[in-house]
């Protein structure tokens, strides 16, 4: 296979798309995110790198109103219209024995054996790249066209237990509605840190 290398910068109104312009959504317009487009999403995200294409993320897209409705009894109080409202809440969790399924996601070697009898580093591992995931997934939504509302606030331990019963080893890290955003959900846009405030170059 022969590896395509790209110099080529996106256009300003791609990173206008992405990042410049792009906000944390607060609710949302009747408009529907379909099957096709939440797999494209999916499609997207995991071609983008994880530590040994670990791939840990684990997925649960609510759209039902039953799901709906289970979500808002986990949430905070401020965040349970936004998932009542949003066509799709994405659970993003990780799974803490990823390193089951490494012998087919990362043949070369026998990454499986680097992480067997060590489950603190796993979930150490699992936790850091789902997070990476879980932005990779934004950036894919944001990159279809449609608009995204990250947030915590919710009671893990309800979560896991509605919607993870069955995989007591996944572990939920965040949660992202995705949809159509309603511009008018959205605060100014707070403060951004120059590159001095941050940033050291060594």
């Amino acid at each position: 296979m022969t590896t395509q290398f790209h110099d080529t910068v996106l256009s300003d109104a791609a990173l206008d798309q992405l990042f410049n312009e792009a906000r944390t959504y607060n609710g949302w317009l009747d408009k529907p995110v379909s099957a096709p487009q939440i797999e494209r999403i999916y499609d997207l995200m995991k071609m983008a790198p994880t530590s040994a294409n670990m791939q840990p993320g684990r997925f649960v897209w609510v759209t039902s109103d039953e799901a709906k409705a289970k979500l808002k009894s986990c949430v905070m109080e401020g965040n349970a219209d936004k998932v009542a409202a949003a066509p799709v809440t994405v659970l993003i969790a990780h799974d803490i024995d990823f390193h089951e399924q490494l012998p087919w996601l990362f043949p070369h070697t026998d990454a499986k054996s680097w992480f067997e009898g060590d489950e603190a580093g796993r979930t150490e591992g699992a936790f850091r790249n789902a997070a990476l995931q879980g932005a990779y997934l934004m950036l894919a939504a944001r990159s279809i066209g449609l608009d995204c509302g990250p947030m915590s606030g919710f009671d893990a331990a309800a979560l896991e237990k509605a919607f993870f019963a069955d995989s007591p080893r996944h572990k939920i890290n965040f949660i992202c509605s995705i949809g159509y955003g309603d511009p008018a959900s959205i605060f100014e846009r707070s403060p951004r840190p120059e590159f001095g405030r941050f940033n050291v170059v060594v």
